[in-house]
């Protein structure tokens, strides 16, 4: 397109309203990002805990603004529902939530709220049929890039210099909990910038977060790293500027374009800690294999004859079940392997105590071999260890709850996922009469 003619009479106007019509957006720009943040600073926040029970997970739910949800989650300080670790935990299901949603009435499949508990479900979906595999790569890593097998000391200390880093850091080990905004940017810096292999960093979030699913967490990173997407997850300080001013991060190594930072995620080039004044460093929560004051046990609750038996596991800790003897499980193999922070320890303890008459702690196939022909009620679960111990009884245990149907075969994107289940007509989202 050819410019007027600046010296000219004709010219100069064109300039003048050109430069009055920029400034006029930019205006308008800034209005709309005012009126967003007296819009957020609105909302009143959650409380900052987690209290780990059922009736404050019912209580998250029914107090979800699902409109405000839809326009605004991608914020940080924006609506979220903030009832994942209990959903992780089995204090609700993912059809009771959808249930409670849907009930309300305008939730449809493009619903954002629905199809994040669809992205939950693809997920456990993905784990039934790659089981452990989904701890690996499921496709080829970026060509020629070498990944670390540690985080480097300024981040687990949180102290990068890059502020939306450093400050998700410090709030993950204050609260076990994060924005989903916030875990794909640590990902991305993680893996892109910082050159660490995704293993790595989804096995350390995993451990500190209360809502810490393994499949959801660990095909997230995946998806990140393009282990499960056909392309990297990238950020940079624009994204975070619109998405979360308060962490604003002009100025570091992520304040440059998309094609800067898809060359060094292409690449061996690993940045470094930001030079300069940063916060203090803090000490990582340490993690641990069992909890607070437990020990692998060596003796087997005996069962009276005839006395009805459940068990509840670190993922069903909803109602308590209608057996006479309930005994809360830990399978302490599948914790050492995966160990979690105190703070995740007294979540689910203080949850399991409340509903069980006991809880044992050690090899779960011992008391499966104890306990196999008891009729022992308990729910199935895809967790390693927990999984295999469940399958040696001789009574069939409880499905966990499902919001949709499994398809047969692998769908290995969550588009074709919710196709097909759709195509199935087996989620109605008609309000209840």
């Amino acid at each position: 397109m050819r410019m007027p003619d600046t010296d000219s009479l004709r010219g100069k106007r064109y300039l003048r309203l050109h430069q009055r019509g920029r400034k006029s957006a930019a205006n308008a720009e800034a209005r709309v990002l005012h009126d967003l943040e007296v819009e957020l600073d609105g909302f009143v926040p959650l409380d900052a805990g987690f209290p780990p029970s059922r009736d404050e997970a019912l209580r998250r739910i029914a107090g979800l603004d699902t409109r405000s949800y839809r326009r605004l989650r991608d914020y940080v300080r924006g609506p979220v529902a903030r009832v994942s670790p209990y959903i992780t935990h089995g204090f609700v299901s993912v059809p009771e939530v959808f249930g409670a949603v849907v009930a309300r009435g305008g939730s449809g499949p493009t619903d954002r709220f629905v199809q994040e508990l669809a992205w939950r479900e693809f997920f456990r979906h993905v784990w039934r049929h790659l089981g452990d595999g989904i701890l690996s790569d499921i496709r080829d890593p970026l060509p020629g890039v070498d990944y670390g097998n540690s985080l480097p000391s300024d981040i687990l200390t949180a102290t990068t210099g890059v502020p939306v880093i450093d400050a998700s850091v410090r709030e993950l080990y204050d609260t076990g909990y994060l924005h989903n905004h916030q875990r794909m940017w640590l990902a991305s810096y993680i893996v892109h910038l910082r050159k660490v292999h995704w293993r790595v960093g989804a096995d350390w979030m995993y451990s500190h977060l209360l809502d810490g699913d393994l499949p959801s967490n660990h095909l997230s990173w995946q998806w990140i790293a393009s282990t499960f997407s056909r392309r990297p997850y990238l950020f940079n300080a624009e994204n975070v500027q619109r998405f979360a001013t308060h962490l604003s991060s002009r100025g570091t190594a992520i304040d440059c374009s998309y094609e800067e930072l898809g060359e060094i995620a292409a690449s061996n080039q690993q940045i470094a800690a930001e030079r300069g004044p940063r916060d203090a460093a803090v000490t990582p929560p340490q993690l641990h294999p069992l909890p607070a004051g437990t020990c692998p046990s060596d003796v087997v609750p005996t069962v009276a004859a005839g006395q009805s038996v459940a068990w509840v596991h670190p993922w069903s800790l909803g109602q308590r079940p209608s057996a006479e003897r309930v005994i809360g499980v830990i399978h302490t193999p599948f914790h050492t392997r995966f160990p979690w922070s105190a703070q995740r320890w007294d979540f689910v303890m203080t949850a399991l105590r409340e509903v069980c008459d006991e809880v044992w702690v050690g090899d779960l196939h011992k008391l499966a071999r104890a306990q196999a022909g008891c009729g022992v009620d308990v729910q199935a679960t895809l967790y390693p260890g927990y999984r295999d111990a469940i399958d040696t009884l001789a009574s069939p245990s409880r499905a966990e709850p499902r919001l949709t149907p499994d398809p047969a075969d692998l769908k290995p994107s969550f588009s074709r996922f919710w196709e097909h289940v759709l195509a199935t007509r087996a989620v109605n989202f008609a309000p209840a009469a």
